[in-house]
């Protein structure tokens, strides 16, 4: 009984250790990206034009990290805030802790060399080597061509300087562990050619991290099965509810059956100036998707994005876009 009852005691003790151990090696070791490239990008004409392109409306950075204005249309971003974070993802959008939109003008990033921008973005790990939660989607952002990464840091750059301290980001456990075993190096690669419009489109699609918000999820991460299925919830400060779209194939749910033309249309009407200077009243449809900044992308690329989406797999899921506040 003592030898059962000494085996019992060690095998505990044992146990302990490993997982001290495990915790320990998160906690301290991780995350291990590597350090952060060295190097130094030019700031030509045409590589911040191509940022700002990029930043404002493919990967829209801008949206996230300015204040957005919710009397408008999808809040549009609030001229003089481009850039000054604060933005909060918390608990009610399904996220494990409360996590901010850091500043990412010159004066919340001046500290950072390009390379450690460049690692941040790609990787999540930030200056002082820590994990960031991918509300920021930089693992999408890792599989962009280097050259797209460097013209969206050389245009933020350019952005007005404005002091802002953002409030330090913050998981829930066991997140507060999970979050260093969450980034790793980026897995880069360049633009397919243009004539190559689905393979284009996926390019796109990944820059713009459609399946995020067109994907239902569990504590933050996606559910497997639904990408693209669309029905995530977005709860307005009113309580009004918006759902994300169903952008799958699926020819009932879906845009399986949609044309070419009426995906356009869809987001030049959202982005017209009509759009852009009508104040909705308390209870109108709102809707929580950057309408008015993915509106300006080319059509050319808005075609390749609807080439690359008719291919994905069909998710048959009815959504109910908005639920208003019930009185």
């Amino acid at each position: 009984m003592k030898t059962l009852k000494r085996i019992l005691l060690w095998s505990f003790v044992i146990v302990v250790i490993l997982m001290a151990g495990s915790l320990s090696y998160i906690k301290l070791v991780l995350p291990n990206v590597g350090p952060a490239p060295v190097m130094k990008i030019e700031s030509t004409p045409d590589r911040v034009a191509r940022g700002e392109y990029l930043a404002n409306h493919v990967a829209v950075c801008i949206d996230c990290h300015s204040k957005r204005d919710w009397s408008r249309f999808s809040g549009p971003p609030t001229e003089g805030t481009f850039g000054m974070g604060g933005d909060r993802f918390d608990q009610k959008f399904g996220f494990p802790g409360v996590y901010f939109a850091k500043n990412i003008t010159p004066a919340g990033i001046s500290r950072y060399t390009d390379g450690e921008l460049f690692r941040v973005i790609t990787t999540g790990v930030n200056k002082e080597g820590e994990a960031m939660f991918p509300v920021m989607p930089f693992h999408y952002y890792g599989q962009m061509d280097e050259e797209d990464i460097k013209s969206i840091i050389a245009y933020i750059r350019t952005l007005k300087p404005i002091e802002n301290t953002v409030p330090k980001s913050a998981s829930d456990f066991p997140m507060n562990f999970i979050l260093n075993t969450i980034p790793h190096k980026g897995t880069p690669s360049k633009i397919p050619v243009k004539s190559d419009v689905v393979n284009y489109g996926r390019y796109l699609v990944n820059a713009s991290s459609c399946i995020e918000c067109h994907t239902k999820v569990d504590k933050g991460a996606l559910i497997a099965g639904t990408e693209y299925g669309g029905g995530r919830e977005f709860p307005f400060p009113d309580g009004s509810v918006v759902r994300s779209g169903n952008i799958s194939s699926d020819k009932e749910t879906g845009i399986g059956k949609w044309k070419r033309e009426t995906f356009l249309a869809l987001f030049h009407a959202h982005s017209d100036s009509t759009t852009l200077h009508t104040t909705l009243k308390p209870g109108d449809f709102n809707s929580i998707m950057p309408w008015t900044m993915y509106g300006k992308m080319t059509d050319e690329d808005l075609n390749a994005v609807f080439a690359y989406l008719m291919t994905v797999p069909a998710v048959h899921n009815s959504v109910v876009k908005f639920s208003p506040v019930t009185k």
